[in-house]
């Protein structure tokens, strides 16, 4: 049966209704539009191949319709590769808003300035180990979602609902960061 979730979301709807596999439990604390900054230009050093630009009615769609077997330059692969480790069982919406963190640190001018730069930052993520990330099975269906949710969000094509966060955690720890909260997607919870 499916649940009302009006009274629980105080998300503006993104484009369409959430697509199968997303769930619409989560709860957004939104930021008024007035605060959210354009999503950034894509930079030409490292853009993914020549593609049009793909719409699509909801980020389900947008990620299907993404080239998958497109080799990866070093920065999306960095990119990809995060999103994978840090989100890969989260819904698709929660995924994007950590590849958009990643983002927003490289053009912040507070964090290197490449997606690589910040993935590998010291203590930043804990599945850099060593200044590597392991292995991933890239024939898998998450790093396939994680490719797309790279392209995505390094192209801005879709917009994150906590878009303008610079950091994130885990919602199962506390770090007491006296950052102004942008809301909790999944199992993540986003600031500024």
């Amino acid at each position: 049966m499916a649940q009302d979730t009006s009274s629980q979301n105080d998300l503006p709807a993104l484009a369409a209704p959430y697509a199968a596999n997303e769930r619409p439990d989560i709860q957004v604390q939104p930021i008024p539009d007035s605060e959210v900054p354009e999503a950034p230009e894509a930079d030409a050093n490292d853009a993914s191949p020549d593609t049009a630009p793909v719409s699509a009615a909801s980020l389900q769609q947008l990620v299907v319709k993404q080239a998958s077997n497109a080799p990866l330059s070093r920065e999306l692969n960095c990119l990809a590769g995060a999103i994978y480790f840090e989100s890969k069982s989260e819904p698709l919406v929660g995924q994007l808003a950590v590849g958009r963190v990643i983002v927003a640190r490289s053009r912040s001018g507070r964090f290197p300035n490449s997606y690589c730069g910040v993935v590998y930052q010291p203590s930043q993520f804990s599945f850099v180990r060593g200044g590597s990330m392991p292995a991933i099975p890239k024939g898998s269906q998450d790093w396939k979602e994680a490719v797309a949710l790279a392209q995505i969000a390094h192209e801005g094509s879709w917009k994150s609902p906590v878009e303008g966060a610079m950091f994130f955690h885990a919602a199962r720890v506390s770090p007491g960061w006296r950052l102004a909260r942008v809301g909790k997607l999944g199992n993540h919870v986003f600031y500024r």
